[in-house]
């Protein structure tokens, strides 16, 4: 048929730039129609309907479509079931292929595995290309194939295969842009039509999100700044990069280029995200199995004083104050409430997860749970479990003159401020009993 078409799915990849689906499908040959789906099964979930997240991605939606609207094409905006609406598509649209970019949650596989059916069906194509990511799954490996565990061999092996991937300019082929723009002319003419509103989904809109802009002097030092929450000292990229608004190559360049520090970030999110595709039951279980049988006392009164910032120690109240007021905290402050929660209060570390799922901007699965397992002591590269911060200590050394703190608790210091709802040297000693005894239980079971 002469009519045929290719279809470009935008999900975690909210831009035109450097887009490896995008570019494989626009480079086909075929006009190219471009479409994103907001998935009911998702939003219906959200309680807030002033959601950071959802309005963020309506506004990278919106400028996408404006530019392609300036190339006489334009965006088609859906809500409801994605397995219901390329059911329908399938039936209804000349489809010869549709192109993506992978997914590495099982939801997502799930989904796509069904649309790739209901598309085979029907004599359609399904390619999906890597792009969240550097290197995903078992590129990164070991002699005998087997993916890495810990991270200090992961990332010296990825460094690597990185370098080891140069092309004719001498730049790492792994990181190398893949064009679009150039190939905008196979984009499919069509009459422009508006984003679907927010309001039509049931959401609000709430914030106004500029473009990521690197600074670079911050890249530069962000050795010696990252660890001070007080200090503007980390990029605020995650947001960007966990819905694609911009690409994961761009950002792994900038610490190539200008701090290996801030390279090991991205090391580390490739790290969690091999993880998660190599051992899926890490969503929902530890990856160290033996942690099960820990003893949780998940007391719902302190995990409630945890999610008010109300636990009595400042360090830990102001990272949860700037979470629940912005949808972020800082990195240092992350390790430190999450720490706190699990050893200090004995709360299963898939609460804590559960709760920054709901609330952090720039939440991804495979990082998410691997950074609560690695403050649990149950993860891959975990921290061992008789490692237990202690929060004063972390606030006299990373926010000293609690500029931090003031910040976000003004009650700092005055008489509604609570008393610690623990004591830590009490509680450490009550973590490690905890510990040492489900592993004893794990270990007479084995024998057993």
């Amino acid at each position: 048929m002469s009519n045929k078409i290719n279809i470009f799915w935008f999900r975690r990849d909210l831009r035109l730039h450097d887009n490896v689906g995008l570019s494989a499908a626009l480079q086909a040959g075929l006009p190219v129609q471009a479409v994103f789906i907001f998935d009911k099964n998702i939003l219906d979930k959200l309680t807030n309907k002033a959601d950071k997240r959802v309005d963020f991605i309506h506004q990278q939606l919106e400028k996408i479509n404006q530019e392609l609207q300036q190339q006489g094409a334009t965006l088609i905006v859906k809500y409801g079931n994605p397995v219901e609406i390329w059911r329908d598509w399938a039936e209804n649209l000349p489809i010869n292929a549709v192109y993506t970019n992978r997914d590495y949650e099982s939801y997502g596989i799930n989904r796509d595995a069904q649309v790739a059916q209901i598309l085979a069906a029907k004599g359609q194509h399904f390619y999906h290309y890597k792009d969240q990511v550097v290197f995903e799954k078992r590129e990164v490996c070991k002699a005998d194939g087997s993916p890495y565990v810990v991270f200090t061999p992961y990332s010296k092996m990825w460094l690597n295969k990185l370098a080891a991937s140069k092309n004719e300019n001498g730049e790492p082929a792994a990181l190398k842009n893949h064009e679009t723009r150039a190939y905008f002319h196979n984009l499919r003419r069509a009459t422009p039509r508006p984003v679907l509103g927010l309001e039509e989904m049931g959401f609000e809109k709430c914030a106004n999100f500029p473009d990521f802009i690197p600074n670079i002097n911050q890249i530069q030092e962000y050795e010696e700044q990252r660890n001070f929450p007080a200090v503007e000292g980390t990029t605020r990229a995650g947001m960007y990069l966990r819905f694609g608004a911009v690409s994961v190559r761009e950002i792994a360049k900038l610490g190539l280029f200008h701090n290996e520090t801030f390279l090991n970030e991205i090391i580390w999110r490739d790290f969690y995200a091999q993880i998660l595709a190599n051992f899926p039951h890490v969503e929902t279980q530890p990856f160290r199995l033996e942690y099960e049988k820990i003893a949780w006392l998940n007391n719902t009164n302190d995990f409630e004083a945890w999610k008010a910032g109300k636990t009595g120690y400042p360090l830990v109240d102001a990272g949860m104050r700037q979470l629940n007021q912005t949808g972020f905290m800082h990195n240092r402050v992350r390790m430190v409430v999450a720490s706190f929660l699990v050893k200090h209060l004995l709360i299963d570390w898939r609460w804590g997860e559960a709760y920054f799922a709901e609330k952090l901007l720039d939440f991804e699965l495979a990082s998410n749970s691997g950074g609560w397992q690695w403050a649990a002591g149950c993860g891959t590269d975990a921290a061992p479990y008789f490692r237990v911060f202690n929060p004063t200590a972390q606030q006299e050394k990373f926010d000293p003159k609690l500029k931090y703190v003031r910040q976000w608790l003004p009650e700092y210091g005055k008489a509604n401020y609570p008393k610690p709802i623990v004591v830590h040297e009490v509680a450490r000693v009550r973590c490690l009993a905890a510990y040492k005894l489900a592993l004893d239980k794990d270990k007479a079971d084995v024998a057993g």
